[in-house]
């Protein structure tokens, strides 16, 4: 699945400039995730960086809404990063 950014998020600015896709950006109140962007960081690191650096629990989730597998995740990493 593509992530997904609650409204618990407190615009701290971690996961931006983690992200190795490019896929966070700030929104209309809080940051967003792309999901045409999210890998979830296959192709790049073990498990996503979004999530490891934001401070507060559960803020960045799995979007119900773009369920994926890890093979189309990989297939995505791969048409982004040729």
């Amino acid at each position: 699945m593509a992530l997904l950014i609650t409204a618990k998020c407190i615009n701290c600015d971690m996961c931006e400039p983690e992200c190795p896709n490019q896929a966070i950006s700030f929104g209309e109140m809080i940051y967003e995730i792309d999901v045409d962007r999210c890998t979830e960081c296959v192709g790049h690191y073990d498990v996503p960086t979004c999530q490891s650096v934001c401070p507060i629990d559960n803020t960045i989730i799995s979007d119900p809404q773009h369920p994926e597998t890890r093979e189309a995740l990989w297939e995505k990493f791969v048409v982004l990063h040729p």
